[in-house]
């Protein structure tokens, strides 16, 4: 038997991301690379060891292996403990016989057995596709205060993006008057983050009822959180003021990266009092040649620019050769930019190579049609031809011929 743990985090890490294309193709949304040294998943993790949680279950299913591979013992986060630590969670471990987890709350019902072994008082539920930083221990202190069975942290977003979240009407002492999810004409801005805090016991109940009927989604947004509130729970909404990003779309992860480099934008990743830890690739020191130009950019170990960067993202052992151009862009580990190429206003995936001449992307400004225009982005490994030209707005998932 397990130690007894105050506060359990459930990590939901098995989504695939379909939004994210071809970026998602063989790898989970949570493992996609981030801000030139980091994967999403980074994030939740590293929030919870800050926070003084060391228990975490990592719900994986689709494409888990580059996930599972990275989390590893989970040593970068200091989760390698013999009590707690992190747990990866395949629907391979489960209640009886084996099948795929068929929602969020059919995910932690799963994993029931593995909650248990810690008794604890608290259940924290997470994602692992949203960029932030949050002391998830005020939350459970807010919890407490409020004798909540339930509490949802929240976010005010802009109306125009309101549709795409669980949305709360609340009162003024915090508790929540109504929940909707995902409504096509909003009646709020109030946010939830997919961050929820439960009473473990009341939980347990409302997991189990939820799995009992067969009508029900087995989500948390669309069926768990409705009963609870139905039944008269008491439920609150946690304010959180910070940066937070859900990078479950093209734009919005492009978006993120290019954040980084963005002094308005309260993203410090090398805040010692806030740490975001991550396993750290295997490189030699970057180097810049003599006339290269970077400017407003964040170059890693292994890099080798030798032409013009700017306001872009470089991972780790990513070669920019003389003459080649980078502008507003994210470029993954391991891609090589030939001679003469442009790459710019796109996503360029792990380990591709952009050949002479080929252009990638355009900027908004030089399209005729600006409905036209999108990040253009550039699959896993992939080879882009000599002199090819990659629209805006296009996935590009094969290789392309060069042209002359």
């Amino acid at each position: 038997m397990a130690k007894k743990t105050e506060c359990v985090a459930m990590l939901l890490a098995g989504g695939q991301g379909s939004r994210l294309g071809i970026l998602t193709k063989n790898i989970a949304k949570p493992a996609v690379p981030y801000g030139g040294k980091y994967r999403i998943i980074d994030f939740p993790l590293s929030n919870c060891v800050n926070s003084g949680i060391y228990t975490v279950g990592v719900l994986t299913q689709y494409q888990p292996l580059v996930l599972n591979d990275y989390i590893g013992n989970g040593q970068p986060w200091d989760l390698d403990r013999a009590n707690g630590g992190v747990h990866v969670l395949s629907p391979y471990q489960q209640i009886k016989g084996t099948e795929w987890y068929k929602g969020t709350a059919n995910a932690i019902y799963q994993n029931i057995n593995f909650i248990e072994q810690y008794d604890p008082e608290y259940v924290l539920i997470l994602s692992g596709d949203h960029i932030y930083k949050m002391d998830y221990s005020k939350m459970i202190d807010f919890h407490k205060e409020k004798n909540a069975d339930c509490t949802i942290a929240m976010l005010e977003v802009s109306w125009e993006e309101a549709s795409r979240f669980g949305l709360m009407i609340v009162n003024d002492d915090g508790s929540i008057a109504e929940f909707e999810e995902k409504p096509k004409n909003p009646r709020s801005n109030k946010a939830s983050m997919g961050v929820y805090v439960f009473n473990w016991k009341k939980l347990r109940e409302y997991l189990i009822a939820d799995e009992a009927d067969e009508n029900s989604g087995n989500d948390f947004g669309h069926n768990v959180i409705p009963a609870m509130h139905e039944a008269g729970e008491r439920m609150f909404a946690y304010q959180f003021d910070g940066y937070w990003k859900d990078v479950g779309t093209i734009d919005s992860l492009w978006d993120a990266n290019l954040d980084l480099l963005n002094p308005k934008v309260d993203l410090d990743l090398d805040d010692d009092s806030w740490k975001i830890y991550s396993k750290p690739p295997v490189a030699t020191p970057h180097y810049v040649g003599k006339n290269a130009k970077i400017e407003s950019s964040m170059l890693n170990e292994g890099d080798e620019v030798y032409g013009s960067v700017d306001f872009s993202v470089l991972f780790a052992n990513v070669t920019v050769e003389e003459g080649a151009n980078v502008k507003y862009s994210i470029v993954m580990p391991g891609t090589t930019i030939k001679k003469g190429a442009t790459v710019q206003y796109a996503i360029v995936a792990e380990n591709a190579v952009i050949e002479e001449g080929a252009v990638v992307g355009k900027s908004p400004e030089d399209m005729e049609d600006i409905t036209e225009w999108g990040v253009a982005v550039v699959g896993n490994s992939v080879t882009i031809g000599k002199n090819a030209v990659v629209a805006p707005k296009t996935m590009i998932d094969e290789n392309v011929g060069g042209a002359e």
